[in-house]
């Protein structure tokens, strides 16, 4: 919705699409996530309202089943797997078929059975494209097959026309977006909800431009394709192109003073974020990357009860003590506010930015190994888990 003196105004784009097929309907119903505000700069949703999925499903489902007479309806979504899963369990999403969802990158190869709807999500850097059939009689859908296929680059050949649209636009900056930074001795990913050797290279980055902070915190993002093909000197190069594949937007690295109980409240607040046995309190994010800090805690344990152990420098946290902190300043957000982290005391902007800090401390120190430090350790949970999702017939693979 458009934003207009705070209330709602009109709808900023069509809710939904009608796809006609040899005479019977499909519906399709798009939602994007209510969080966004929260999720992303705040400056980047200013002006728009964004409200929760089930305000208003049950009387878009109700106009293409009645009105339209849609014999198959589907949500597309970018709400993240345990939010659409969640979604699929409510009775407003009564009548939905299928929700086709996106955001957290999950390779879902069989549907997720929910009470109202089958859900589902096709991995991610075009390395997948999902597949779904009906089968149709007398207006009527009487199966549905759905398949996870994987692109392979040697079969399924790029499309000449996309291929030259690629090149006119990357053409200007061609030189700069392959400029090799530097080199990592390790494979570069980000598939782990806890540690990621591409988070450990970014903590690195960041805590060596600079040094004189207690933490340096970084997002828990789940973009960025892996790299690990080395060149002819045997390291994988990490090129200018690569750091905006991990850090899409370049942010002023930021720093600032918290108290030790403040961090212990975040903590909790962040775990919470990602492991809450309530699907719909799940943030699509993974957890928030630090370093400077060492903590024990248990995915699974109770919420604000999570946190077993927590060390800042190899002490116990002393929840009166000030500790100062540094990361991103993201585009919009008050001044007393850092990484989601509210109430921060003396904020100041550095003189860099991620982007600077990255090629400044590549430039420095390559070939680096990001070996992720374990600075996060789940006690009842794999340093290797793939997804913040359970509770359901799924794995990632």
């Amino acid at each position: 919705h458009d934003l207009g003196e705070g209330t709602k105004g009109e709808l900023i784009f069509p809710p939904y699409h009608i796809w006609t097929v040899n005479g019977v309907k499909i519906g399709f119903l798009g939602y994007t996530d209510h969080l966004v505000p929260i999720r992303q700069s705040p400056n980047y949703s200013k002006g728009i309202i964004y409200t929760k999925p089930e305000e208003n499903l049950a009387h878009y489902v109700d106009v293409l089943r009645n009105q339209e007479k849609c014999a198959f309806v589907a949500i597309i979504a970018h709400l993240g797997l345990s939010q659409q899963i969640h979604l699929a369990n409510i009775p407003a999403c009564e009548g939905v078929d299928y929700i086709l969802g996106g955001d957290t990158h999950e390779r879902v190869r069989k549907p997720i059975q929910s009470k109202y709807a089958k859900v589902v999500e096709p991995g991610a850097f075009g390395s997948f494209v999902g597949k779904l059939e009906l089968k149709i009689e007398d207006g009527k859908v009487v199966s549905d097959h759905y398949e996870l296929l994987e692109v392979s680059a040697t079969e399924n050949k790029a499309d000449p026309k996309i291929s030259q649209l690629i090149q006119n636009n990357e053409g200007p900056f061609q030189e700069d977006i392959f400029e090799i930074a530097g080199y990592s001795t390790l494979p570069l990913y980000r598939y782990f909800v806890i540690e990621n050797p591409i988070d450990t290279m970014i903590l690195d980055a960041v805590s060596w431009q600079v040094p004189e902070v207690d933490i340096v915190l970084s997002n828990g993002f789940r973009f960025c394709p892996p790299k690990t093909t080395p060149d002819q000197t045997g390291n994988i190069p990490i090129t200018n192109g690569y750091i905006f594949d991990m850090l899409p937007v370049d942010s002023m690295i930021r720093t600032g003073k918290v108290t030790g109980q403040q961090i212990q409240e975040w903590l909790e607040k962040e775990l919470n974020n990602v492991f809450a046995k309530d699907a719909s309190k799940r943030f699509g994010g993974w957890v928030i990357k630090f370093r400077g800090m060492e903590i024990e805690f248990l995915a699974f344990g109770d919420e604000g009860q999570r946190v077993q152990k927590a060390l800042i420098h190899g002490k116990p946290i002393d929840p009166d003590r000030v500790y100062s902190i540094c990361a991103c300043e993201r585009d919009g957000d008050p001044d007393d506010m850092l990484c989601r982290f509210k109430g921060v005391m003396e904020t100041e902007n550095t003189a860099y930015t991620l982007h600077q800090a990255m090629k400044n401390y590549l430039a420095a120190n390559s070939p680096v190994s990001p070996t992720p430090p374990k600075s996060a350790v789940a006690l009842d949970a794999p340093p290797t888990l793939l997804t913040q999702v359970y509770g359901v017939d799924y794995q990632f693979k």
